[in-house]
């Protein structure tokens, strides 16, 4: 007997470890982590089984294939938006290859199971391009359908990933005679800014947040790589898994679209450093703009219209501005370094 797993890819990385961690507090113990990074010792123990390979890893697929059952994949490894630009082709191969991949394994694994594969897939506000800034204040919080004109290679990857979801979900092999019956649930969520208290930043372009906030509890100096005056949406990592969570357990009939946005506070720059010198206050922090990176961020929109997802399966974020940085960030960054300055 194949043994039923729930897969998450890119688990060593902030989503990951944060999802590893809910999913075992709320009782799933039968999580197989996948990432091409050594999943941390603290969290090998709440997985049944980790392991260390390539989402490209043709002769890894055909593993789970042979040995695993598998109902639940939660897709989320990447190649960052900043990281993605210095390998574009690579990204490419990571994100979107990989991506196939994984959708190619769901839905063999329905025609195993005898029902539609739950697939979770994690997009990103970088799917949407604004043409100037002028547009880019005008517009506000955009929805799903509008503005779909990334400029970056991690944007248009996410975006594809989208519709190969969608694809995969209502249209696979449509013309073949022995079409697939049960296939692919696929369910995305367009995040905002991930702001995690307990990992590190790992090359987003939206960093400049978590990286201000680390480097202030301890006590180093930070060349803030955008202007002052630049705004985005941000989202405290909790809520991120969250929703993840909720999405994937909404019934199937009350989701209207496959892709949906969700947010909750978009400071500026300049008001993200305003609540770091509130908790650190010798917090010293340069806006020095990377014109390059600047551009990136411009074209992302100030917030996302996330109605839909308040409609469709309750959406509601628990953090706001003032409890993500009061009662979640600062708290749990400062004890890290702390901690981390007492004598072992």
């Amino acid at each position: 007997m194949r043994k039923e797993v729930v897969v998450i890819t890119g688990a060593a990385g902030e989503m990951g470890q944060a999802l590893i961690e809910r999913l075992s507090e709320d009782g799933v113990n039968n999580i197989l982590a996948l990432d091409v990074n050594p999943i941390p010792k603290s969290l090998r123990a709440r997985c049944q089984l980790a392991l260390m390979g390539n989402i490209l890893d043709e002769q890894l697929f055909g593993r789970l294939v042979s040995e695993f059952a598998i109902p639940r994949i939660f897709h989320l490894a990447a190649l960052l938006s900043t990281r993605a630009e210095f390998t574009p082709e690579i990204a490419h191969r990571v994100n979107v290859e990989g991506t196939m991949n994984l959708l190619k394994l769901a839905v063999d694994q329905s025609g195993w199971l005898g029902i539609p594969v739950k697939f979770i897939f994690p997009s990103s506000v970088a799917v949407y391009g604004m043409p100037d800034l002028a547009t880019k204040e005008r517009e506000g919080a955009v929805r799903e359908w509008e503005w779909n004109v990334p400029t970056t290679m991690y944007g248009c990857n996410k975006l594809y990933g989208e519709h190969l979801g969608r694809y995969y979900a209502e249209h696979y092999r449509q013309l073949a005679v022995d079409q697939a019956v049960h296939g692919v649930d696929f369910r995305s969520i367009r995040f905002p800014g991930l702001i995690s208290a307990f990992t590190l930043p790992t090359g987003g372009t939206s960093d400049y947040g978590p990286e201000m906030l680390h480097q202030a509890a301890k006590g180093e100096p930070y060349a803030c790589f955008v202007r002052e005056d630049t705004r985005m949406p941000f989202m405290a990592m909790p809520d991120a898994i969250k929703a993840l969570i909720q999405l994937e357990d909404a019934p199937k009939e009350a989701l209207t679209t496959h892709v949906y946005n969700i947010t909750s506070f978009n400071p500026s720059a300049g008001e993200m450093f305003a609540e770091v010198k509130r908790a650190f206050p010798n917090a010293q922090v340069a806006f020095e703009p990377d014109q390059r990176r600047q551009m990136i961020v411009d074209s992302w929109p100030v917030d996302q219209d996330d109605s839909r997802a308040r409609k469709d399966w309750g959406w509601k974020p628990d953090f706001d501005q003032k409890k993500a940085f009061v009662d979640y960030l600062i708290p749990n960054i400062s004890r890290r370094y702390a901690d981390a300055a007492q004598p072992s």
